[in-house]
């Protein structure tokens, strides 16, 4: 990594850690991004146990879908298909994204270069796997290997910082279920087979499986019946 960008990769990480408001760390990312060429940005939370992913958006600025619009948090999930790659991924991965007369089409690439807007997606993994990411996006961006060492660095720093400022400590965050989750878990405690949950929700009986499994892990807990327990005590379902 070259000096500068990983001394202001460095000093950046450091300023988010200190922030007290989003809007500071926010302040920190959008400097480092615009040496790097970045002008459009997102940070959300994830999981790969939703249907849709992205939990929920913290923060979302700039004009990522090139049309001067303003992108708020729904039009960005509902078009940005970048997202999904992030279960295929395990690392940073490059994308590109061109229009023409067939519309908009988006490439994950190993450089990005020519025409269009160009980005990074830094996927966040924690104890409970996929649990964030966060997107930088512009049209003359730097690429180098550098700049993909230092990336990750101040996303993850932003993700745990900015999450920690707008939901409060971890411990409460690993908690809380998802209403899908709360309504399998639901179906489970009322003596309902996955197969009959499946196919109640309208989901294979591998999704049911994979939710089940999440929630376990979620809430600590080594069998189903006993994540059921720990669900009625935090009042995430009812008895």
């Amino acid at each position: 990594m070259s000096g500068s960008i990983a001394e202001a990769a460095f000093a950046t990480a450091t300023a988010i850690m200190r922030a007290e408001a989003p809007e500071t760390a926010q302040d920190a990312i959008r400097s480092f991004g615009r040496m790097l060429g970045y002008d459009r940005f997102v940070l959300f939370a994830a999981s790969s146990a939703r249907e849709d992913i992205v939990d929920r958006i913290y923060w979302v600025e700039g004009d990522w879908f090139g049309d001067g619009r303003h992108v708020d948090a729904t039009s960005y999930v509902r078009r940005c298909p970048v997202t999904h790659h992030m279960l295929e991924a395990h690392a940073p991965f490059f994308w590109t994204k061109t229009s023409g007369a067939s519309g908009e089409c988006y490439r994950m690439v190993d450089t990005p270069h020519g025409k269009g807007i160009h980005g990074i997606q830094v996927p966040i993994f924690g104890p409970l796997g996929l649990e964030g990411a966060m997107s930088l996006g512009g049209t003359r961006i730097d690429a180098s290997p550098a700049a993909r060492l230092a990336l990750p660095m101040v996303a993850g720093t932003a993700f745990a910082t900015v999450r920690r400022l707008v939901d409060g400590p971890s411990d409460r965050i690993a908690v809380r279920l998802s209403e899908r989750e709360r309504e399998i878990l639901s179906w489970t405690a009322s003596g309902r087979r996955q197969g009959d949950i499946a196919a109640i929700l309208g989901l294979s009986e591998r999704t049911v499986e994979n939710h089940l499994r999440r929630i376990r892990k979620r809430l600590g807990a080594s069998t189903t019946a006993q994540a059921i327990r720990t669900a009625i005590q935090n009042g995430d379902i009812g008895s």
